[in-house]
């Protein structure tokens, strides 16, 4: 479609305020892109949420911005900044930053250190389902953990614990780590025992009826990384598992704040921290996607009309996978 062509409206999914769950679709202007910024204008295919945006905390000191939900897309670039590697035309997806309004619109913005060329195998839907969950696992695991990037050979004979093993990060860590040669035990529900094993994990932990800080407090199941998906009383007892020398990791919370009275390891790590949007991260991803190795899981897909059932969906806690938005259903393509 040529820039000139396009429609001065596009339908979008707006936050009423950050303090709030209320959400409406509206009609915005067609977004504008900055091309000194990089800016790329992108017709959405697909685009995903991620359960509990609606309660962070989202431009509350930058006046005038609107609230505009997710930040994970897939879809078609319309504009590009000259210079830039992605041309009109090329199909890509992205971890859009949270800094700006988000996807849930029919055209949004993404910039060139966040995109990556979608991964062929997969459907629009699919695409959009991946980049926050699987960059955050990748990064957890590369770029924080300490052992080395994903071809080194010190990740043969680690031994990793997953919590939270069967959700959005929880999934790709479990595929991502274990194609490097780790040893990968996950902790899940009794539901999601086989899947998880499914994904690559030597051992499925059922967290409903094994007490995991006894089971970590014999020798043999001492774990070198713990990448923590869940917090609270899942990540204080995480830690009796932490062999001395070994880094523990949170997307939640800071684990330090959960470190149990009488753990006494010895010269252990602890981390927390917030994945930051990579196209280069999302292009590793990629390769493994393309070669079999790694997939998404997707719960649910909905129209963009039907938002209200699917952020119902997304906050009801039984999503197995993502919840989708198809921005082409329900409209003539």
């Amino acid at each position: 479609m040529s820039i000139n062509t396009l429609p001065s409206t596009v339908r979008a999914l707006l936050q009423a305020d950050p303090t709030s769950k209320t959400i409406t679709l509206v009609e915005r202007p067609l977004p504008k892109p900055n091309s000194a910024k990089g800016e790329h204008l992108i017709r959405v295919y697909a685009a995903a949420p991620c359960a509990g945006e609606l309660l962070w905390p989202s431009f509350g000191d930058i006046p005038g911005k609107e609230i505009i939900t997710c930040d994970d897309v897939a879809g078609v670039v319309v504009s590009a900044p000259e210079g830039s590697p992605f041309k009109e035309g090329d199909e890509v997806y992205a971890r859009t930053s949270y800094y700006r309004p988000g996807c849930a619109r029919d055209y949004a913005i993404a910039t060139t250190d966040e995109l990556a060329g979608r991964p062929r195998k997969l459907s629009w839907a699919e695409s959009s389902a991946v980049p926050l969950a699987a960059e955050t696992a990748w990064q957890a695991l590369f770029k924080h953990a300490g052992v080395g990037n994903f071809d080194s050979p010190n990740w043969k004979g680690k031994r990793i614990l997953v919590t939270g093993a069967s959700g959005g990060v929880g999934t790709w860590v479990v595929q991502i780590a274990s194609q490097t040669g780790a040893e990968v035990v996950g902790t899940c529900g009794p539901d999601n025992l086989d899947h998880v094993q499914a994904l690559g994990a030597k051992q499925a932990l059922n967290y409903r009826s094994l007490k995991i800080s006894e089971w970590g407090q014999n020798p043999v199941n001492k774990v070198d990384v713990i990448i923590d998906c869940v917090g609270g009383k899942s990540l204080e007892d995480a830690w009796w598992c932490l062999r001395d020398n070994g880094v523990i990791i949170s997307i939640n919370q800071p684990p330090e704040g959960k470190r149990p009275a009488g753990f006494s390891g010895s010269n252990v790590k602890d981390l927390f921290f917030i994945m930051e949007p990579s196209g280069a991260d999302l292009a590793e991803i990629t390769k493994l996607i393309d070669k079999g190795k790694c997939r998404p899981i997707v719960d649910s897909v909905w129209p963009l009309e039907q938002f209200q059932n699917a952020y119902e969906r997304l906050d009801s806690g039984h999503a197995r996978g993502k919840v989708v938005f198809d921005l082409l259903l329900n409209i003539q393509k």
